[in-house]
């Protein structure tokens, strides 16, 4: 009788979700904007990878009779000066932004784990020496060290990542850092190097899971940054080959030198760059404000949190608020 009743209730009890499907439902009731920002990202992401289907038209073919066409039923987004569809150069440009943003992000992040995980770990004379290297590498702009090595190594695809990831490494290692000191004083540490874990292994089992949150969010919210400052470089003349059709290029060639007898070569471009890094910002802050323990609460760049859950100013003032004058409780 006992084991006919345990199985209807065992079998009523409910499904545990997974992790990651806690964290996306979560994301959805909490961040909306982010929600939606990521949603757009996936689908831009789409779009580069099956370029090649998506694209009327190759990026590179010429229609002479249809030069500076505005848009119409043909072309989507009109023409340049050489009738080369715009609209299939937007999307290979989507492409191409893309994966010099990721390759950048992955290069630069993992630079940034290994020196500044390896600086606050160690500490010491090491992490002295590394500091001043990454202090005096961030006195300088970060576009004038771009702008400096671009003009000696030459443009191209493979420079132009490289040199963006190590400067981008270099100069983001000081949060990594800071990361490790906050939990290097945690109990587990002692425990690690009391059993004889080395050094390496403890910094691999237990300093990299822990600042896990603050590589994911920093990945996210650097990706946006990298698209601008390769479309900064390509307006300069700095960036990628002519051939290649980034969104900086459309903007610098075409659509600077006939933007008032073709306004739509810089109007397009302009808004696929402007919507790509504000979906990639608005998406890495929706991740920080779920992932980042010190945001827990808190209410982002962009809005309140749902439940009524306030941000630290917010706390703050309700307390000032709360506290009564010195004389009030003064007796007569």
């Amino acid at each position: 009788m006992s084991d006919a009743t345990a199985i209807p209730s065992a079998a009523s009890e409910p499904k545990r979700r997974s992790g990651l499907a806690q964290f996306c439902l979560r994301m959805v009731r909490e961040k909306p904007l982010g929600t939606a920002c990521a949603i757009i990202v996936l689908l831009l992401i789409f779009v580069a990878i099956f370029a090649d289907a998506l694209a009327p038209y190759p990026y590179q073919e010429v229609h002479l009779v249809d030069r500076m066409q505005g848009p119409s039923t043909q072309y989507i987004m009109g023409t340049d000066q050489l009738g080369r569809d715009l609209f299939s150069r937007i999307i290979y440009g989507t492409r191409i932004s893309l994966l010099v943003g990721l390759a950048v992000t992955v290069i630069s992040v993992t630079i940034s784990t290994l020196i500044g995980g390896a600086s606050g770990f160690l500490g010491g004379k090491f992490d002295l020496l590394v500091q001043r290297f990454c202090d005096a590498w961030n006195c300088f702009p970060y576009l004038l060290i771009l702008l400096t090595v671009m003009s000696i190594v030459g443009r191209g695809l493979i420079q132009i990542i490289l040199v963006m990831g190590i400067a981008g490494g270099l100069g983001g290692s000081r949060v990594i850092r800071g990361a490790v000191f906050a939990i290097k004083e945690n109990v587990y540490f002692e425990a690690a190097e009391s059993v004889g874990s080395s050094k390496w292994h403890t910094f691999a089992q237990h300093v990299i899971p822990n600042v896990m949150p603050i590589i994911i969010i920093g990945f996210s919210m650097s990706i946006g940054g990298v698209i601008l400052a390769l479309a900064s470089l390509s307006f300069l003349g700095f960036g990628l080959p002519p051939g290649m059709p980034d969104w900086g290029g459309l903007l610098s060639m075409e659509g600077r030198k006939y933007m008032e007898m073709a306004p739509w070569l810089a109007l397009w471009p302009g808004l696929a760059l402007t919507m790509v890094v504000y979906c990639l910002n608005m998406f890495g802050d929706a991740l920080r404000d779920l992932l980042d323990p010190r945001m827990r609460g808190g209410v982002g760049r962009y809005g309140a949190t749902k439940k009524g859950k306030t941000g630290i100013l917010a706390r703050l003032m309700s307390g000032i608020r709360a506290i009564k004058p010195a004389g009030e409780n003064r007796p007569t």
